[in-house]
């Protein structure tokens, strides 16, 4: 069965099994650069499980490898040791073109700097995923129309990046990351360029795509109220994650 649109997300909840697979589960995940004549682990066996309508954070250190677990994660870098399951599908078994396919339909990133094609406006950007996927321009555009509004970016839809703000243009990567349905979102600073309502509003879209569809989230994040607002905390140090203990 296939996962509910947006639209019908808004609409209806979807219970998860008590006992459901997670949605993203990663074994023994171990990352090696070289560097010069020495070997650099970032990340060292690293595991981790995050379920269905889960939302994640993930702080750390500036280098302590945050970026590149969610690149792991993401499918954009392969494990030297280890691998990434989603929806129960190892990426680590997938070809490139296999991959990019996979990450079309199951993964929406959004990136710190946002990677939008200048060429192109607001709206094309958002619908650029859905496009690629195969839908015809004008069903894509409507799609993506939906998920503008529901970021505030609608009036601006047919402004290019250029002519957004860093805050705006956020707020198009956000809507691009879920135009496809996700079942996993990857988050890198999401709320770093936008002012503080918007963050909260961004953060109860993905309260409601969390409960209602079954989205998971993993954020990576410097913001302690984006952190606290997710379901677990998790510090990466030393390769690792550990539980973060709550706030007082």
């Amino acid at each position: 069965m296939s996962k509910p649109s947006p639209n019908q997300a808004m609409n209806q909840e979807t219970p998860m099994p008590a006992d459901a697979p997670p949605m993203l589960e990663c074994v023994d995940l171990t990352r090696i650069y070289r560097e010069g004549p020495q070997d650099v682990t970032v990340l060292d066996g690293l595991e981790l499980r995050v379920h269905a309508g889960e939302r994640v954070a993930i702080v750390g250190s500036s280098g302590s490898g945050k970026t590149t677990l969610l690149n792991l994660l993401g499918g954009l870098d392969r494990p030297s040791r280890g691998e990434v399951r989603i929806a129960g599908e190892s990426l680590l078994e997938l070809g490139d073109t296999a991959l990019g396919r996979f990450r079309n339909r199951r993964i929406g990133f959004v990136y710190q700097f946002h990677h939008l094609l200048a060429e192109f406006t607001a709206l094309e950007n958002a619908a650029l995923p859905l496009i690629v996927r195969g839908l015809r321009k004008k069903r894509a555009e409507a799609i993506a129309l939906k998920l503008l509004a529901r970021v505030g970016m609608e009036p601006r839809a047919d402004h290019k990046p250029g002519e957004l703000s860093g805050g705006e243009r956020q707020r198009v990567a956000i809507a691009r990351a879920l135009v496809t349905d996700p079942s996993l979102v990857l988050m890198d600073e999401p709320t770093g360029n936008l002012d503080q309502t918007t963050a909260s509003n961004m953060m109860r879209l993905m309260d409601e795509l969390a409960r209602t569809s079954a989205c998971a989230f993993v954020v990576v994040t410097h913001d302690p109220t984006v952190a606290a607002h997710q379901d677990r905390v998790l510090r990466l140090e030393g390769g690792r994650l550990t539980q973060q203990p709550a706030a007082d």
